[in-house]
């Protein structure tokens, strides 16, 4: 599997991501600075976690108009599977591939700590490596990772099966209080629509090797590197 990490000023998430990639693939992604007005032939992109441009203005924002989002906007319309981690899954919001928006936590408060989600959809490229409704822990760390949406967007979501995963409780529920940002249906990751998409505000690549405490989120790695293995 061939794959492209962008990293941006700002990026702290990037070196994460290219270690669990390295470690489920037997090639090391390419990293691609912001500026670059080119991508590689990949199968695979990445736009992890971090504060884009220190957040200024809103998260992901400024991210979502540099060069290299222009080729990821290109490469996601013509089918090349795209994941955004955290601030990633802001700059895709921000730069239309998915909808809606990501907020100020309803605590107003930053928030880091290990998080349990149910996985919804199992039938995406990203979440193939896992059972359907299984709870899983994987780690968020961020201040504005409230998932918003209107009426409609929220029920077209519901209706075609785009929601990946929702933070829930020890028993699958996705109880108020096992949501840690106030998202609307408890949402922590979607899919666009042609499925090849999908942000996501918990950071798999923390938790993808055992000595990090967990491997729940080496299993998206790992189906991931399988299912585009060349």
């Amino acid at each position: 599997m061939k794959s492209a990490v962008i990293v941006f000023p700002g990026s702290n998430c990037d070196r994460d991501v290219q270690l669990a990639l390295a470690a489920s693939s037997d090639t090391p992604p390419t990293m691609v600075w912001h500026g670059d007005s080119e991508l590689p032939s990949v199968d695979l992109i990445v736009v992890p976690g971090g504060f884009s441009y220190g957040d200024y203005l809103r998260a992901g924002c400024m991210a979502a108009n540099s060069p290299v989002m222009r080729e990821v906007v290109a490469k996601a319309i013509a089918g090349t599977p795209v994941l955004g981690i955290c601030n990633g899954f802001q700059i895709l919001c921000e730069s239309g591939l998915l909808p809606g928006a990501l907020l100020r936590n309803a605590g107003l408060r930053f928030v880091c700590r290990d998080v349990l989600l149910r996985t919804e959809n199992t039938s995406t490229i990203f979440t193939q490596g896992y059972d359907q409704n299984a709870v899983i822990r994987i780690p968020v760390a961020h201040h504005d990772g409230n998932y918003f949406a209107d009426d409609t967007t929220l029920k077209d979501l519901e209706d075609n099966n785009r929601i990946a995963f929702r933070y829930c409780n020890e028993a699958g529920e996705p109880t108020t209080d096992a949501n840690p940002n106030g998202s609307a249906a408890n949402i922590a990751g979607i899919i666009n629509e042609a499925g090849n998409v999908l942000g996501m505000m918990p950071h798999p690549e923390r938790l993808a090797d055992a000595a990090l405490g967990g491997i729940d989120g080496k299993r998206m790695f790992d189906a991931l590197a399988e299912k585009l293995a060349a």
